[in-house]
């Protein structure tokens, strides 16, 4: 395997990846002519399908069915992975630049036996033990000293970077927190120093209140569009009570979290007829998992626009759906 890097951008102060492995990475099966390509064949090319497990190197962590008689999750090794753990984490310098070896981890979550399912189409007992395998696999992989953050996402579709069909989400652990993550920890900071309260607990209460955002509610969560929502259909789900790290949550909130996160792409596919999104737990980094300015929350992009040049050249997004009108018609 090509080793791989990461080269600090000196303008922006931004890290980027550079993992050669995956340009071996292999076509999106929803590219093929599904006309002429039935289930049965997909799964038999498919890597997560029973019956190929022999096509992944190794499985780290795997769940059982509720039956108990078969593997409903399994978390395996990423074959193109974006980091590997044998890489190193000490900086060099080449002139100007600083760089460093690709370390972190890479896994991939398959979420069902089953090559045609989703979390909007699934019972919530199986996607229960899909978070239960987000839970116990980000509390190991954060045990590792060298490990600085840990971002638990879904790809959903060909417009969201989805490189294969069968239900899977993904963990990258990385050895750096990237200057887009130490922003939003910096002004999270800010807000508390000056207030003496978590800008996210406060946005929490103020949609509990106004209500006009909401998509749906329960005992542990608040799912609302955000007030300055940067494309349309956005959604976070954010836990009431204040945690900064996803490690941290209870049986009762993972509870929660399954029930409101498959009710809300549920939502989504049904409305807008199963648009491609991201999904990603944004969670405290390391040595900030019990600070009082941070909360971890899940956030749902739905890739229903593009952005073009001025969105690059600005930094601003444009999006051409008010959040409120969005919110209106997903509780049509």
């Amino acid at each position: 395997m090509e080793a791989g890097e990461i080269r600090l951008n000196k303008v922006t102060r931004e890290w980027v990846i550079y993992a050669p492995s995956r340009r071996k990475r292999p076509q999106d099966f929803q590219k093929i002519n599904r006309a002429k390509q039935s289930l049965e064949s997909l799964e038999r090319k498919c890597p997560f399908c029973p019956g190929n497990e022999h096509m992944s190197d190794a499985i780290v962590l795997e769940m059982p069915n509720r039956q108990q008689n078969f593997w409903q999750t399994r978390v395996v090794p990423n074959k193109f992975p974006a980091l590997t753990p044998d890489a190193h984490t000490h900086r060099s310098t080449e002139g100007i630049y600083i760089a460093m070896g690709g370390y972190g981890r890479h896994d991939v979550i398959v979420e069902s036996p089953e090559h045609d399912q989703d979390i909007a189409t699934m019972s919530k007992e199986d996607v229960e033990i899909v978070i239960e395998t987000y839970h116990r696999r980000y509390i190991d992989v954060m045990l590792v000293h060298e490990n600085m953050m840990a971002i638990i996402f879904r790809n959903h579709g060909e417009r969201a970077g989805a490189s294969l069909k069968h239900p899977h989400s993904q963990i990258i652990v990385t050895g750096v927190v990237p200057q887009h993550r130490r922003y939003r920890e910096e002004q999270a900071q800010h807000y508390f120093d000056v207030w003496g309260r978590c800008v996210y607990c406060d946005i929490l209460e103020f949609e509990r209140n106004n209500h006009r955002r909401v998509i749906e509610e329960n005992q542990s969560f608040l799912a609302f569009i955000p007030f300055a929502a940067e494309v349309p259909f956005e959604i976070w789900i954010m836990p009431k009570n204040h945690q900064a790290d996803f490690g941290s949550i209870s049986d009762q909130e993972k509870s929660d979290f399954t029930l409101i996160l498959k009710n809300v792409l549920t939502n989504l596919y049904e409305k807008l007829n199963d648009p491609d999104y991201n999904y990603v737990i944004n969670t405290a980094a390391r040595y900030k998992a019990e600070e009082p300015q941070v909360h971890w929350y899940c956030q749902i992009h739905p890739r229903l626009t593009t952005q073009a040049g001025f969105e690059l050249g600005a930094g601003i997004s444009i999006n051409p759906s008010l959040p409120e009108l969005d919110a209106d018609f997903l509780n049509a």
